[in-house]
């Protein structure tokens, strides 16, 4: 058995694009003594973790959970008292829907050291990659961003109420929510709010599609667009379209 304090850290793996992860996170991972990491986390940051570590996949894939969420609280526990140092790598931020907090709080109580490296959330990478700004001057002045399914597998109330606003509007885990979602916006009389769809964001197998609350959801249908994805529902999606229009406008001006 390690004599080493038993320790977890809850480190943010970022949206997809490797170069995303923090320099912090990759000093961590190499230091870990057992990684467990999650289906969104791109497969080539593991090449940073300590090669004496033991690395364990804990995520979901195609329906198929390897662990449920109870033996994965169980695992750090035992894993970080029999080696030490365990590593939760978790896609995107693990503050924002992704169960660090829930992990950090199941092993505290059970007298493991807990620390967190943040991670670049999807939510904003993503959008950030398509040149789409969450806030924007005379645009949005705030956003929000909602699981578009909570525990209980119903779409968010807070959807509803981010509809009434005039922020942006972000949702994660949303696809199968999404005719609810436009229903929500329709009712207020958004029809014609410009939306974004972004499948697996900042990685080379990205797919895009754009539209408004009242034709998102033939594109999603034309482009199959499925999850993971992120939705994002303002104004503000309109600069992608206005900063592709400056560029082909410079193109073109260079060609004549």
């Amino acid at each position: 058995m390690s004599k080493k304090t038993p320790k977890l850290t809850v480190v943010g793996a970022g949206p997809g694009d490797i170069d995303l992860i923090t320099v912090k996170a990759i000093k961590v991972l190499r230091t870990a003594d057992v990684v467990l990491y999650d289906a969104l986390v791109n497969e080539e940051l593991l090449d940073y973790i300590n090669p004496e570590a033991e690395q364990i996949f804990v995520g979901k894939r195609r329906g198929c959970y390897t662990y449920q969420q109870e033996q994965i609280n169980e695992l750090i526990v035992e894993r970080a008292k029999a080696f030490g140092h365990v590593v939760r790598l978790k896609g995107g931020d693990p503050f924002i829907f992704g169960r660090g907090a829930e992990e950090m709080e199941f092993v505290a109580n059970l007298g493991v050291e807990v620390a967190v490296v943040p991670g670049i959330s999807s939510s904003l990478a993503v959008a950030a990659y398509q040149n789409i700004p969450l806030t924007k001057r005379g645009s949005a002045e705030s956003f929000w961003v909602i699981t578009g399914t909570t525990k209980d597998h119903k779409i968010s109330n807070d959807i509803e109420l981010a509809a009434k606003s005039n922020a942006t509007v972000v949702v994660l885990m949303g696809m199968s929510k999404l005719p609810q979602i436009v229903k929500l916006f329709q009712a207020e009389g958004k029809n014609n709010l410009p939306v974004a769809i972004i499948q697996r964001g900042t990685t080379p197998r990205e797919k895009v599609g754009i539209g408004t609350v009242d034709t998102i959801e033939s594109i999603v249908v034309e482009k199959e667009l499925k999850n993971p994805a992120i939705i994002v529902l303002g104004e503000v999606v309109k600069h992608r379209q206005a900063i592709l229009d400056i560029q082909q406008q410079f193109a073109n001006d260079l060609k004549g």
